[in-house]
């Protein structure tokens, strides 16, 4: 299974990337094979101009493509999702989301926010054509953050959550390929019957 992770945060040492990277860290532990790509990978001109043609957002589009799952971490602004991260995801198709299972995960200054994602992030990543959109996780600065050696630390219900999360994420993922496997099954069998 390959897994992308997009980082909504224009920092390269965020809160939201820290759960992102927890995700990340989970998954590889269980053999699958995960990247990230975030706005910082891609040229700032091509985020703000939403340069379609450029090359950045086509290898950009050939990741999302490639995947399986999605795991997309924001910190949450003024009650909603970056405005660097809806940048980046106007440079996808229409349907990039489609088939995939897509996991949200968001940062923000308080419980206020929390339906950010829900409100905010979700339709957004529906709009793309994703259909399986798992349940988020949401963290506040004061369960999320680092420590004096500049590590992150996150509290343990938020840990909880993401290995649940990810728990979601490979149930799902092992559904879908014991779907298809019996599907594959199936045809062999409809041609091997009808030879």
């Amino acid at each position: 299974m390959t897994i992308l992770t997009l980082a909504g945060s224009p920092s390269a040492r965020s809160r939201s990337s820290s759960l992102l990277r927890h995700v990340a860290q989970a998954l590889a532990r269980h053999g699958h094979e995960v990247s990230e790509i975030g706005l910082r990978d891609l040229p700032a001109q091509d985020l703000v101009e939403g340069l379609y043609a450029g090359p950045a957002a086509a290898a950009l589009r050939a990741r999302v493509s490639a995947a399986s799952v999605v795991v997309v971490a924001t910190p949450i602004y003024k009650a909603s999702f970056a405005g660097g991260l809806k940048a980046l995801l106007d440079l996808l198709d229409e349907k990039a989301l489609a088939g995939k299972i897509v996991l949200p995960l968001g940062t923000g200054g308080s419980a206020a926010h929390l339906l950010a994602l829900e409100y905010g992030l979700k339709p957004v990543l529906s709009a793309l054509g994703a259909r399986h959109i798992l349940a988020g996780v949401y963290a506040t600065d004061k369960e999320v953050g680092f420590g004096e050696d500049g590590l992150p630390r996150i509290v343990e219900a938020i840990r909880e959550r993401l290995d649940e999360a990810v728990a979601s994420v490979l149930a799902l993922a092992g559904s879908a390929r014991r779907a298809a496997a019996n599907e594959a099954l199936g045809r062999r069998e409809a041609v091997a019957a009808l030879g």
